[in-house]
C-alpha cells in the first residue's frame, strides 16, 4: 500500500511539473510569435490592405478592405480612450494618496494606469495594494480613507469617465458601451467584459458601411434613344 501511494504521489508530482513547464514554453513560445507578428505589422502593415485588395474578387475587393480599415481605426480609438481612462484613474487616485501621505505613491498610481487596460480584475488588484501599503506603513484609519477614495474613484470612472470618454472616440452612446459590458460580462466573464467595447465598436463599424451602401441612390437608367 505505502509503494502504491508512493508510485501515485510520484505519478502526480510528475504530472504537474510536466504541466507546468509545458505551461511555461506555450506562453515563451506566444511571446516570442507576438514580437515577430507585431513586427511584420509594423513594417509590412500599410501594404496590407492593397494586397488584400488584390486578392478579393469583385466589389469584396473595395469593400472588405474599408471596413478593415475603418475598423483598425476605432479599435485605435479604443485603445486610445483606455489610456485616457487609466491616466485619469492613476492621477485622481495618487492625488489622495498624496494628500493621505501614503508612500509609493508614484509606483502606484502607474500600477493604476497599468490595471485600467484589465476590467474589473485589474482595479481590484491596484486597489487591493494600495489599501494593503496604506494598512502597513499608516495604520487602519488611513486605509479605510484610501479604500474610500479608490471605491469613489472606480464608481466615478465605471458610470461617467469611461462611458463618456469611449463614446466620444468610438462613435457608441454611453448606455450602449454600459450594456455591451454588462451583456459581455454575462456571456463571458473577465474575458467578454474586455472585448465587449471594441466588439461592439466593429459591430457598428460594419453596419454604418453597410448602410451607407444601401442608402446610396441607384443610378438612373440611361434614356433609351427614340427612333
Amino acid at each position: 500500500s505505502a509503494v502504491a501511494r508512493a508510485q501515485d504521489g510520484l505519478g502526480s508530482m510528475v504530472s504537474t511539473v510536466i504541466t507546468g513547464v509545458s505551461t511555461i514554453v506555450n506562453g515563451l513560445v506566444t511571446a516570442v510569435l507576438a514580437l515577430f507578428l507585431m513586427f511584420f505589422f509594423l513594417k509590412d502593415g500599410p501594404r496590407f490592405l492593397p494586397w488584400l485588395s488584390r486578392q478579393l474578387p469583385g466589389r469584396l475587393a473595395t469593400d472588405i478592405p474599408t471596413v478593415a480599415a475603418r475598423g483598425w481605426a476605432t479599435l485605435g480609438s479604443f485603445v486610445r480612450s483606455q489610456a485616457a481612462v487609466g491616466l485619469l484613474d492613476a492621477v485622481l487616485i495618487g492625488l489622495g494618496l498624496w494628500v493621505v501621505g501614503v508612500p509609493l505613491v508614484l509606483p502606484l498610481a502607474v500600477l493604476t494606469f497599468v490595471s485600467a487596460f484589465v476590467p474589473i480584475i485589474g482595479a481590484l488588484f491596484a486597489g487591493f495594494v494600495a489599501v494593503l501599503i496604506a494598512l502597513v506603513f499608516n495604520g487602519l484609519t488611513d486605509a479605510l480613507i484610501v479604500l474610500a477614495i479608490i471605491i469613489v474613484v472606480q464608481q466615478l470612472e465605471g458610470n461617467v469617465f469611461q462611458p463618456m470618454i469611449q463614446s466620444r472616440g468610438l462613435g457608441l452612446h454611453a448606455a450602449v458601451i454600459l450594456l455591451a459590458v454588462t451583456l459581455g460580462g454575462s456571456l463571458a466573464g473577465i474575458v467578454g467584459s474586455l472585448l465587449a467595447v471594441p466588439i461592439a465598436a466593429l459591430i457598428a463599424v460594419v453596419w454604418n458601411y453597410v448602410r451607407e451602401q444601401l442608402s446610396e441612390p441607384s443610378p438612373e437608367p440611361e434614356p433609351v434613344p427614340e427612333g
